[in-house]
């Protein structure tokens, strides 16, 4: 769980990233997934765009998206959902 502290932290950091991918009429498949966890292996902090054709909306995209990730969703602005999760990497510069 996230502190408010942290959190602020984060959504700071997520202003700058750029989209890593997007979730669409089809959800969250098993190729997405992995592709979305070895991001979060190497930066922690990752941003989705959610299309208007997703049949979830863009905070339930977000959730779902974090839970089968193990991570958090930090924020959902718009279509946009932020997710971070830890990574037990050494070789990457933690955020938190």
């Amino acid at each position: 769980m996230l502190t408010s502290k942290q959190r602020s932290k984060l959504k700071s950091l997520a202003a700058k990233l750029q989209p890593v991918g997007q979730i669409g009429k089809d959800g969250i498949g098993e190729n997405m997934l992995k592709s979305f966890s070895d991001c979060l292996s190497k930066r922690e902090l990752i941003k989705v765009n959610v299309l208007e054709n997703c049949d979830k909306s863009p905070s339930e995209a977000g959730e779902e998206l974090a839970s089968l990730l193990g991570g958090e969703c930090v924020i959902v602005i718009g279509r946009k959902a932020v997710i971070y999760r830890p990574s037990d990497r050494t070789d990457v510069q933690h955020l938190l």
